[in-house]
């Protein structure tokens, strides 16, 4: 449902759940993947149907996303668990500095070259599913601060770019061992469910509310994940 609402893969809300549940960070990396698969690709068609989501403007994002998701199962290979778990750590920590701050309000979405938001795409691809989440928590604040994307069309590409950067993480993640099928099948499935409530909550709630329970979400993320990793 939090996937829904707020356009994201699903992965900060599961590796964390998944670690806390007693599951080791490489295999909850694994099963987020699968999850995301599910969540990103009925939570896009949905907000294709509602309008919000303009294929034109993040593909090349998307290809980029895919191409470096590829890269994904040798970076959670080589690193240890537990520098996974401060690189986890770190890109909350930097996806909540970016929600929090408030760009001014553009009317339009500015015009930047599609190998710009290939290289960006790629760029976010490459971490973002060596550590079990879809990129969209990264991909959200810079397509609203940065290319003055309105904050709901911000959210439904970021799930779109989703699809390009889980499908390909799980062809790596597979190729290199590192898949839970049956835990990750069964809770993409139960996710549908959820990513639907989520957009129809979406679509109803205004923006600063919207940003303003994204941004309590990373923080509550935030506390558990520095208890965990320093205590």
């Amino acid at each position: 449902m939090l996937s829904g609402f707020f356009g994201i893969g699903g992965g900060t809300i599961l590796v964390p759940i998944l670690l806390f549940l007693g599951y080791d960070i490489k295999v909850a990396i694994g099963i987020s993947v699968v999850q995301m698969v599910f969540s990103s690709i009925f939570g896009s068609y949905l907000n294709f149907k509602k309008g919000t989501l303009k294929f034109d403007t993040v593909l090349a994002i998307g290809l980029g996303g895919f191409l470096g998701a590829l890269l994904s199962g040798k970076v959670v290979s080589y690193l240890s668990s537990s520098s996974l778990e401060y690189i986890f750590l770190g890109f909350v920590v930097v996806a909540l500095a970016r929600m929090a701050y408030k760009p001014a309000i553009y009317k339009e979405a500015r015009c930047v070259s599609p190998l710009v938001l290939f290289i960006i795409g790629m760029f976010i691809g490459v971490f973002s599913i060596s550590i079990g989440v879809g990129g969209s928590i990264l991909l959200v604040p810079i397509l609203v601060g940065f290319l003055h994307f309105e904050l709901k069309k911000a959210i439904s590409a970021g799930l779109f770019f989703v699809i390009f950067s889980s499908v390909s993480g799980l062809i790596s993640l597979s190729i290199t061992g590192h898949i839970e099928y049956l835990d990750g099948i069964v809770i993409g499935l139960a996710s549908l469910l959820g990513v639907y409530i989520g957009i129809q909550i979406n679509h109803k709630t205004s923006n600063i509310l919207q940003k303003r329970l994204l941004i309590l979400f990373y923080v509550l993320v935030l506390i558990y994940l520095i208890i965990r990793v320093f205590s």
